[in-house]
């Protein structure tokens, strides 16, 4: 049996605040791109819409093909290296986006960003391999407490920056909050790893032999992919919907900022119950009713006509997440060997990436077709999809 170091709770700590900074300085700046974008230059709503979409979904096409790269350096010098590279980069790309003076400088630096970052899937990979297994349903779904935590408040504290200095400020705080998160890994974190000469590692083909399952691990890539893409799927074009149900009144970025977060608070209300749930009856089964949940909460967001029950309905949104991403990580974390983590979850992170382009995409395509909020409608089955596959890996793998 693996023994694991009584340091991966100080370890844990450090990594979650780095998580938890890094969801903040992401979710301080991203809702209010199109906004931002819009004190650069005068576009169309088509124009916006395409810009805002292409400047989210670049950042994660670059991540889709480089993170298998990435996961095998991982595996051969550790995930503390990555998480420090993704940190590092971070720091400076986002501060400069601050000082960009069209869309295409903004677009250029997200590609940058895109290619080098991966701090919390890294983050995530370093926890899988120091923690317990009897542990792991609990500490993923707290890790992504970090995240949640960040994304939460992230879009508030951003939005009021904003509204009082300018849509630039939340960058520069940014910048300067991710060279916080690297420092924190640097200097307080301790991984156990053993560095593997390239010589001597096995091919992923050999890797994927030893996985018991293979089919049910590749339904969890496509989840993966899913889960993310019905996240951002609103993301490029949520302060102009906001726009349009405040009818151009009152503090956009404020409300646009409360209503980006509002599945954060969702999902930090429960993370830990559904933590316990996964340790206790199965990861697959609470993904399951997770992405059930998810399904049926898309759909009303289609007739909303107020900001207000917009924010509701993402806040109870953000319950059914709860159960979603943790239940993949803990699948994969438990039914993979422990010296393929690094390549296994860099493939994890490329479907991850995969779903950051889709979703955007998704997003800024169908509102300009058919309005805004048809792209709840477009989730709710693209979810619908990935669920069937889920119910059928769960069938294969109780066989």
């Amino acid at each position: 049996m693996q023994e694991y170091p009584k340091t991966w709770k100080k370890t844990f700590i450090s990594l979650w605040l780095g998580c938890f900074i890094t969801g903040l300085g992401f979710s301080m700046t991203m809702p209010f791109m199109p906004l931002y974008m819009e004190t650069i230059d005068h576009f169309s709503n088509a124009q916006l819409n395409f810009y805002s979409g292409l400047a989210f979904s670049v950042t994660y096409l670059a991540q889709a093909i480089v993170s298998p790269y990435w996961g095998s350096l991982a595996d051969r010098k550790g995930r503390k290296l990555m998480c420090l590279r993704a940190s590092g980069v971070m720091t400076f790309t986002i501060a400069l986006v601050g000082l960009a003076h069209n869309v295409w400088t903004i677009i250029i630096l997200r590609l940058i960003q895109g290619a080098f970052s991966g701090y919390i899937n890294n983050a995530t990979a370093f926890m899988a391999g120091e923690t317990p297994r009897q542990r792991s349903g609990s500490v993923m779904s707290n890790m992504m407490t970090a995240t949640v935590s960040g994304n939460l408040l992230g879009p508030i504290f951003g939005g009021a920056l904003a509204g009082a200095f300018g849509y630039r400020i939340p960058f520069f705080i940014t910048g300067f909050l991710m060279a916080i998160a690297f420092l924190l890994t640097l200097f307080n974190t301790k991984e156990h790893f053993t560095p593997v000469p390239k010589r001597e590692m096995k091919p992923m083909k050999e890797l994927f032999a030893q996985v018991p399952n293979l089919k049910l691990i590749i339904v969890m890539f496509i989840s993966t992919m899913t889960i993310n893409a019905s996240l951002l799927s609103i993301s490029p074009i949520v302060s102009l919907l906001v726009k349009q149900l405040m009818h151009g009144q009152g503090n956009v970025s404020l409300v646009s900022g409360i209503i980006a977060a509002a599945p954060g608070f969702g999902t930090l209300l429960v993370a830990k119950k559904v933590g316990d749930l996964i340790d206790k009856i199965g990861p697959q089964k609470v993904l399951t009713v997770g992405m059930i949940a998810s399904v049926i909460i898309f759909i009303p967001m289609f007739f909303v006509s107020s900001p207000l029950w917009l924010g509701i309905l993402r806040f109870i949104f953000g319950i059914a997440n709860a159960a979603l991403m943790p239940a993949v990580q803990t699948v994969i974390t438990v039914n993979v060997p422990p010296e393929a983590f690094g390549r296994i979850f860099s493939y994890n992170q490329s479907f991850q990436a995969s779903g950051g382009v889709i979703g955007p995409l998704l997003g800024s395509s169908v509102s300009s077709i058919f309005g805004y909020q048809a792209v709840f409608l477009f989730t709710a089955l693209f979810i619908g999809v990935d669920l069937c596959l889920v119910m059928w890996a769960r069938k294969i793998s109780d066989k």
